[in-house]
């Protein structure tokens, strides 16, 4: 599979996480202060919960169920009761679009 184009990345507000289905593979598409573009995924390893009704903190992303953070970068928990982290995608930056590939997760 090639990436799939999601949105130019001037139509991500800062800040603010963005559900993203991409051929039933569910992501939690992120822009930060500095205008890096995260995805990760988007349910909440501790329930199933939507990442993408959360809040976006710095490098992080808290699930509003029950407060697990989740880092942008790596996927990993960083706060109970999350235990498992969750996948994060490869983003590529194409003449201002995002373009994501569901079936490439980024090794860390």
């Amino acid at each position: 599979m090639s990436a799939q184009r999601i949105c130019a990345v001037d139509e991500l507000e800062a800040n603010q996480a963005v559900k993203v289905d991409i051929d039933g593979v569910a992501m939690a598409v992120v822009k930060d202060d500095s205008g890096a573009v995260f995805a990760i995924g988007d349910t909440c390893t501790h329930g199933d919960i939507s990442l993408s009704e959360g809040f976006v903190e710095e490098d992080t992303l808290e699930c509003w169920a029950h407060g697990s953070k989740f880092s942008l970068r790596t996927g990993k928990p960083l706060s109970l009761p999350a235990y498992d982290p969750v996948p994060v995608y490869q983003v590529e930056i194409r003449d201002g679009d995002i373009y994501i590939d569901p079936t490439i997760t980024v090794a860390v």
